[in-house]
């Protein structure tokens, strides 16, 4: 049986925390961000998980 490949597009986007939990980075940070507000601004900082739903990238990310 060979090994399964990564897709690398969704390993770059994913991390898995260590109790098996996705997380994933907040979209649109890369401009216009002075129109949003202080709060906004800094809740897409930091990583949000992943629903439970998504359990099919899991598998596209087998070795992580």
């Amino acid at each position: 049986m060979p090994k399964v490949k990564t897709h690398k597009g969704i390993a770059k986007r994913f991390r898995k925390t260590k109790t098996g939990q996705l997380m994933h980075r907040v979209s649109g940070q890369d401009h216009f961000n002075s129109r949003e507000t202080g709060k906004v601004r800094k809740n897409k900082r930091t990583d949000s998980p992943v629903s439970k739903q998504a359990s099919r990238i899991t598998l596209r990310i087998p070795y992580k």
